[in-house]
């Protein structure tokens, strides 16, 4: 059955696929985590959007993909292509500075940016607890909510937190 709902261009779309919310934090959308590469348009009108997932085993890739289909189809692409890009690979410093805030509210340690300060060389004292900013945290399981996230313990306030891992 031919869609019959008005064919967008590849920008339009690609703001649409951005604001997808990601399915294991509902929280931050697809374009927060950067994980949205590309819309392009083929010769043929064909759009094709390219993911670089957070990882390469991510669970929620399936889903992901379904939702940017959806999209797709909503924008009058039912022909379009959803395509997985892993070079080079997603890291935390695509998160938008909206993403870091979101997860930061969320209870969340954002990762700092890459190249985040300029000048002398910053000595990182550890990921700000999202609950009191003290940087007194450490290591507390490798295994946090989801794959990608990692539990840290803050010192100060003894309270535990996800902090999103760099794969």
């Amino acid at each position: 059955m031919a869609s019959t709902a008005p064919r967008l261009d590849a920008a339009r779309v690609r703001a649409r696929v951005e604001a997808v919310p990601d399915p294991e934090l509902p929280v931050i959308t697809l374009g927060d985590l950067g994980v949205v590469r590309a819309v392009t348009t083929a010769a043929d009108g064909t759009l094709t959007v390219e993911l670089t997932p957070t990882f390469l085993g991510c669970p929620a890739l399936p889903a992901i993909t379904a939702a940017v289909q959806d999209v797709l189809e909503e924008c009058g692409h039912p022909d379009g292509r959803v395509r997985q890009v892993l070079a080079p690979a997603w890291s935390t410093d695509r998160i938008t500075p909206e993403g870091r805030a979101k997860l930061a509210a969320h209870g969340i340690a954002p990762p700092s940016p890459a190249g985040a300060a300029s000048g002398p060389v910053r000595v990182d004292l550890g990921v700000p607890c999202p609950h009191c900013g003290s940087r007194a945290t450490r290591p507390h399981s490798s295994f946090g909510p989801t794959r990608c996230q990692s539990m840290l313990r803050c010192t100060a306030c003894r309270e535990t937190f996800p902090t999103i891992t760099a794969i």
